[in-house]
């Protein structure tokens, strides 16, 4: 069983319309008594119903047969997968781990996931659970749905075919895809392995932040989002319906595929996006500017200026001011920093930080470019430009601290030794 893609549509939040087979969407009305080709039709819901227009996310869909059909859930055991994030003492070191080791065969996308840190609970509907994934074989027989919070996914190695409710994204490295709360799907590997990063996002769902003084472009532009069109399978069989919720995993027999959606209209729907096409602003005169400016998405909070999360992104670019500094300052932040590394070498670190690998800097830990990097920063010639190619760093920031799992700080690929890194720093004071 493999769905293949239709096509997407372009835009970020946008009401779109798609059909697999024509005449199936109504027209005039969303539930008429009787829905073409013998469908039901079905609303799912992202958003409070009372929201205002611009921040209400739904989407009807007509399908083959409705959500509700599937036996009784079962809880699971659970896994590395999960949103205990503990009570006790969480440390204010610098953490920073090596890629997940490869699984075991028979490995699929679910039961690859590992959670490595997160804060906050779907029950508060604030907080991330941040998890990495490591797996080798495809979803076959059952389905994933996530009732605590939307899901980003970021491909680190080998491409990822999700197939889903509203149709089918292909995302491969240097792109993602955001699966919104609820919506049920399957991740198969053409590639035969894959690693990455995910975000779950208890909060606001993911959003384009304002530009303010930037103005009306750049940074990621909402025409590079792409949503999938329509497709649908009709198969029966004996199955699985996995389904997280309160942050644990249930299972209930299914007897059919639940990619069952002949046609969907409405503004709740996953996308993809291509980092690489991401337009980096930065200065060119002096000093680095704040990471702020490389914002993909973000998911806000009850406190304006303040986001749930940020997403944020170090893209290729030029460097190009003068007598600066210019790797990332040493700093210290009143929010808490995850970051991992897609592609390439990260500009702050000289050695370390491997491709699927992240790290960890808490609230007001300080932290910044390691020893050597600083070295070789200070007596860069600046009058030249420097060009920062081939690399993809991307950064989970939050409000609240982001506490490690315990399985996390146990792991035989952390870096016991991260902190030495910065031990080399030398005194040049000569008052």
């Amino acid at each position: 069983m493999t769905l293949q893609s239709t096509g997407y549509q372009t835009g970020f939040g946008n009401e779109f319309a798609s059909e697999a087979i024509p005449g199936a969407l109504p027209i005039g009305r969303n539930s008429p008594q009787q829905v073409a080709h013998g469908l039901y039709a079905e609303q799912l819901t992202g958003s409070a119903f009372t929201a205002p227009r611009h921040a209400n996310r739904r989407s009807w869909l007509y399908r083959i047969r409705p959500a509700a059909l599937h036996g009784k859930f079962e809880l699971l055991e659970q896994g590395a997968f999960h949103n205990d994030f503990g009570s006790g003492p969480a440390t204010p070191e610098k953490l920073r781990w090596n890629p997940l080791p490869t699984p075991p065969a028979g490995v699929d996308f679910l039961d690859g996931l590992y959670t490595v840190a997160g804060n906050g609970s779907p029950e508060a509907a604030v907080g991330v659970g941040i998890h990495l994934y490591a797996a080798n074989a495809d979803m076959h027989g059952r389905w994933f749905c996530n009732a605590d919070g939307e899901l980003m996914l970021v491909p680190q190695s080998g491409r990822l075919h999700i197939e889903t409710e509203l149709g089918v994204l292909d995302v491969e490295p240097q792109e993602i895809a955001v699966l919104p709360r609820g919506v049920r799907f399957r991740v198969s590997l053409p590639d035969g392995q894959a690693t990455g990063y995910v975000c779950e996002n208890f909060g606001a769902l993911f959003k384009l932040p304002d530009l303010g003084p930037i103005g009306s472009n750049g940074l990621a532009n909402a025409r590079d989002f792409l949503t999938p069109n329509a497709a649908y399978e009709d198969v029966e069989g004996n199955f699985s319906l996995i389904t997280k919720f309160q942050g644990h995993l249930w299972r209930a027999d299914i007897d059919h595929s639940p990619l069952d959606v002949v046609a969907w209209h409405g503004n709740y729907a996953p996308y993809k996006y291509d980092l690489r096409r991401f337009n980096v602003m930065g200065s060119i005169s002096y000093d680095h500017p704040d990471p702020s400016i490389f914002l993909v998405l973000h998911s806000p909070s009850d406190t304006p200026g303040t986001s749930n999360v940020d997403f944020a992104i170090f893209a290729p670019r030029v460097l190009a001011m003068q007598d600066t500094f210019r790797p990332p300052w040493f700093h210290r932040n009143i929010a808490s920093e995850f970051m991992g590394l897609v592609r390439g070498v990260y500009d702050a670190k000289a050695d370390g930080f491997a491709p699927g690998g992240c790290s960890l800097h808490n609230c007001m830990t300080g932290h910044g470019p390691d020893a050597a990097t600083f070295e070789k920063a200070s007596v860069a010639d600046t009058r030249k430009p420097d060009y920062i190619t081939d690399t993809m760093a991307i950064m989970f920031e939050t409000r609240a601290v982001i506490r490690p799992t315990a399985q996390a700080m146990d792991a035989v690929h952390r870096q016991l030794d991260y902190p030495d890194c910065w031990m080399g720093l030398k005194k040049h004071f000569v008052g």
